[in-house]
Formats: C-alpha cells, sequence, structure tokens
C-alpha cells in the first residue's frame, strides 16, 4: 500500500511542476483587416486567425467585436497547448501613425481570457527617408 501511496504524489509533484509556456503573439492590424499570428519562442507558429476566418463580410473584418471573436479563439488554441503567459506586438500598416480599431479589443479579450501579458511591442515600420513617394513634384493637388 505504502508503494501506491508514493507513486501517486510523484504523479501529483510532477503535476504541479508544469512549466509555464510563453508566446508571442503578433498582432497586424490595418483598416481593412485584422491578423493575429501566435508563434512560440522560437518563431514556430502555435495558431493563426484572420478577419476573413471569422466573418465572411468584408467591411467588418477590421471591426473590433470582430476582434473578440479573433481573440476567443487564438484563446482556445493557446490553451490547448499549454501558454500561460504571452508578449503581444503590435504591428500597424506601414506609415501609419496608430493602429487598427482591433487592436486594444484583442488584448482586452487576451488578458480577459487569463493570460499574463509580459510586454507589449510596437513594431510598426516606418521608414527613414526611403522611396520617393508618389504625387509628382507639386504634391498631390485636389
Amino acid at each position: 500500500m505504502d508503494d501506491k501511496d508514493k507513486k501517486i504524489a510523484k504523479e501529483e509533484v510532477k503535476k504541479k511542476k508544469s512549466k509555464e509556456v510563453e508566446a508571442v503573439v503578433n498582432v497586424y492590424t490595418s483598416f481593412n483587416n485584422t491578423v493575429v499570428h501566435v508563434t512560440d519562442m522560437s518563431g514556430r507558429t502555435i495558431t493563426k486567425v484572420t478577419g476573413g476566418m471569422v466573418t465572411k463580410h468584408d467591411r467588418l473584418k477590421a471591426n473590433p467585436t470582430i476582434a473578440m471573436f479573433i481573440a476567443k479563439r487564438i484563446a482556445e488554441n493557446m490553451k490547448d497547448s499549454g501558454i500561460k503567459s504571452i508578449y503581444v506586438r503590435i504591428r500597424a500598416k506601414t506609415r501609419n501613425p496608430a493602429p487598427g480599431p482591433g487592436t486594444n479589443a484583442i488584448i482586452k479579450s487576451l488578458t480577459r481570457s487569463g493570460f499574463k501579458i509580459l510586454n507589449i511591442l510596437d513594431t510598426t515600420r516606418i521608414p527613414r527617408g526611403g522611396p520617393k513617394k508618389k504625387g509628382g513634384r507639386k504634391g498631390r493637388r485636389p
């Protein structure tokens, strides 16, 4: 009887020592679409959900309500993988000063789902000089 009790105690200790798995949530939001891509720390894809996978209406793909459904679907997949804490990387369209409308909804939904957010980072690309803008010498005129 003592051997069985020891085995049960060892199994319980193993279950308690399950390590907190971290992941990176890459959120790309434009004013037309929302793409959320979850990778592990080395960059391997865990799950990826876009606005078009949740709704079939083109005008709703960048909607905050649809972003909540995207976050819910991603949260289910991450819980299955055993992820507890996340790093969030937000990216908007290049040269845009602000990300799209779904960003705040996604972050809020993920925190409500019980994930610990370790860091939020803005990775929007900003050109430093770069190629010439279209519009000619005098610019775009009304």
